[in-house]
């Protein structure tokens, strides 16, 4: 299933919005974020399979421009890369990265304002 993230800015798919999970930060009190990425997660996915309501985000292994590019071909705005050992760590890091499609309509949109703003316009 392909999520369409466009459609949120309208509004008039809000009934279509799912929950999607994919990392798992605490739980019952305990602070997971000294955990690996795939301990949490295999708490999250065991969390979720319980209890349900939420849409799990697989971790997918492999060559990181590989899978950039076929996200790239399915239309998805990018891909976050996380190293799977290593804790969480808030706000910029070498531990993750975040890999944006240029020509997604949600980064055209972004370019559009930012030049717009360039030339004095307002948004």
């Amino acid at each position: 299933m392909i999520e369409d993230f466009d459609k949120l800015w309208n509004r008039t798919h809000d009934h279509e919005a799912k929950l999607c999970a994919f990392d798992l930060l605490e739980l019952n009190g305990e602070d997971l974020r000294p955990k690996p990425l795939l301990e949490r997660k295999q708490k999250l996915f065991k969390m979720i399979k319980r209890q349900g309501g939420l849409l799990y985000v697989e971790h997918l292994k492999g060559d990181g421009a590989a899978i950039f590019e076929h996200a790239c071909k399915l239309g998805m705005e990018g891909i976050v890369c996380k190293r799977e050992d290593l804790p969480y760590r808030p706000g910029p890091s070498k531990s993750w990265l975040k890999v944006k499609n240029k020509l997604h309509p949600a980064m055209l949109r972004v370019k559009e304002a930012f030049e717009m703003e360039r030339q004095g316009e307002r948004v």
